[in-house]
């Protein structure tokens, strides 16, 4: 038990004992006053204090989650994306041809809607194949077919594919303890299982991370060691033999090896049979990479009544990858964000501050949109009160996640209690709200998204199995509230202090502010820092001092 747990019950039980001792006092004579301390106690836990909303804005924040529960539009919306318009790969048409849906939507809501160009990386994938063609035991003249896919960003194997001798290791530290040469002409496959327990105890972003840097750093530190090809066990949870596509960074001074994910069951395979003894494997990828091409963020503005250069953010991706459709990942975060718009537009709300809806464009391939917008929009910056991201799909929501001063807590506290009804009440600090508003947080702006379990999310993210049946209608509604009860308490809050962001206020009143926090980076920017710390042999010594800012894209 958890010595705040330990605390917590010797608070309660030393309270009620206060309390049953003032109440046996009290009956015994009943001219003594009851204990006042125990009964503020009782206040403090009952009452629906507004901090700094007025009864009135609780109402409204009430009457935006019913609407979000009863109005069917996110998961409409949904529908559209992911079935009539599909995957949207970066440069793709299909990404192209949601910019303009999207546009599309938020002005037949009334928003002030504007597109912000962004480069993005222009990557097509090809054929994909891969097989062992000898194995201890095996029978002459067979092969096992494996299931694999491209990662995004691989440069094609010879049209013919690659033949090659299999090495297994399972960590960074395996592959630098390797003589050197001992991979040239070979095929490396890191084996590094996604900790399902972790996940399971909660930490299904931290078993990621884990997982994910040997799909985003393994190709370039294979390539460095000589290998012809790299093959990752997939950085998810399912085990349905579906391989999870992804991000992978090349460092400019590494030559550039074709890679690929693995499903799990045969990256298990391979290891198992690795143990007996040799074995080779043959693998073909066909992918294209062209030119950057132009895209666009999506920004659409419902101006502020009182203070509209002050901005509160809603936001998800519209690209996607391409083996699904991109529901979960991240459909269902851009039509949250359109959501609270159209109920803003349905309920005649307007808030004190202005509600900016962004969809960003290239999260998967390196967040080139955020950036662009970081970029553009710096002059600003001190003008964004919040920012909201949802990027974890749309499994029920238990509350809100919030990356800034401690006293948020407190201050969120009525609006956890209008949350409530939906079980979405909990409100708690966190590091990972998204990739895209991760730059804005790091200047210092607030950031918020709501907290769940990332456990079924992490079995389908980057799949073919990413598809709108994933999706559960109630729970979307669900998450859908909670962005749009949360943009609202924001953006309408009574004041809006910057000079005290670290502290609690005695008032009540005091809003959210731009505070320097000390902010922990984001899973990608800490997958770039890493990069040279993994490279064998001094490789990548020469991207120390350019990776942090040079390799959130697709170096080429």
């Amino acid at each position: 038990m958890s010595l705040v747990l330990k605390n917590t019950r010797y608070l309660l039980a030393t309270s009620l004992l206060a309390l049953s001792s003032s109440v046996l006092v009290a009956q015994q004579n009943e001219t003594e006053k009851p204990d006042n301390s125990v009964l503020a106690m009782i206040q403090h836990f009952s009452e629906d204090a507004p901090g700094a909303w007025s009864a009135q804005q609780l109402i409204t924040m009430g009457s935006i989650r019913d609407a979000a529960l009863k109005d069917p539009y996110a998961y409409d919306e949904l529908a559209h994306l992911t079935n009539n318009i599909g995957p949207r790969l970066v440069g793709s048409p299909q990404a192209q041809g949601s910019v303009d849906w999207v546009v599309g939507e938020l002005r037949a809501l009334g928003a002030k809607v504007s597109l912000e160009k962004t480069m993005v990386p222009h990557w097509v994938r090809g054929e994909e194949s891969a097989s062992l063609t000898s194995w201890p035991g095996g029978i002459p003249g067979t092969q096992q077919r494996l299931v694999v896919t491209a990662l995004g960003g691989s440069p094609p194997t010879p049209k013919e594919g690659l033949l090659g001798e299999v090495v297994v290791l399972s960590s960074f530290a395996e592959l630098r303890a390797l003589r050197p040469d001992s991979l040239k002409g070979k095929i490396l496959v890191f084996d590094h299982p996604f900790d399902k327990e972790l996940a399971a105890a909660g930490q299904g972003i931290a078993a990621y991370e884990q997982s994910v840097l040997y799909r985003a750093l393994g190709p370039a530190a294979g390539g460095a060691a000589g290998a012809t090809a790299v093959l990752v066990r997939s950085a998810g949870s399912a085990d349905f033999r579906l391989p999870h596509t992804g991000l992978t960074l090349y460092a400019k001074n590494v030559v550039h090896v074709p890679s690929a994910a693995l499903a799990a069951e045969d990256a298990d395979l391979i290891a198992a049979l690795a143990k007996q003894g040799p074995l080779t494997l043959h693998l073909t990828l066909t992918p294209q990479v062209f030119a950057d091409a132009q895209s666009y963020n999506v920004i659409a503005d419902w101006p502020g009544t009182e203070q509209p250069d002050q901005i509160v953010m809603v936001s998800g991706h519209l690209d996607s990858w391409d083996l699904g459709t991109g529901a979960i990942d991240d459909g269902t975060g851009i039509v949250m964000a359109m959501q609270t718009i159209q109920l803003m537009a349905k309920l005649g709300i307007h808030p004190r501050r202005t509600v900016r809806f962004v969809a960003w464009m290239g999260e998967e391939s390196g967040i080139q949109g955020a950036l662009t917008y970081a970029h553009d929009h710096e002059s600003e910056i001190k003008s964004h009160v919040a920012v909201l991201e949802e990027d974890f799909g749309a499994d029920h929501p238990i509350g809100l996640t919030f990356s800034g001063a401690v006293a948020l807590r407190q201050y969120l506290a009525p609006v956890a209690k209008v949350l409530e009804p939906i079980g979405a009440s909990l409100i708690t600090p966190g590091d990972e709200i998204g990739e895209d508003v991760a730059p804005l947080m790091s200047k210092g702006v607030p950031g918020f998204t709501a907290a769940r379990d990332p456990r079924f999310y992490f079995k389908y993210h980057h799949t073919a199995a990413d598809t709108l049946d994933k999706v559960n209608p109630r729970s979307l509604a669900e998450s859908a509230a909670l962005m749009a009860v949360t943009a609202y308490a924001l953006a309408d809050a009574a004041t809006r202090r910057r000079d005290n962001a670290h502290k609690s206020s005695s008032d009540g009143k005091t809003l959210l502010s731009h505070s320097r926090l000390i902010h922990r980076t984001s899973s990608l920017f800490r997958i770039i820092v890493s990069l040279c710390t993994v490279l064998p042999n001094g490789q990548g010594e020469q991207d120390r001092v350019r990776a942090p800012r040079g390799c959130t894209d697709w170096t080429r």
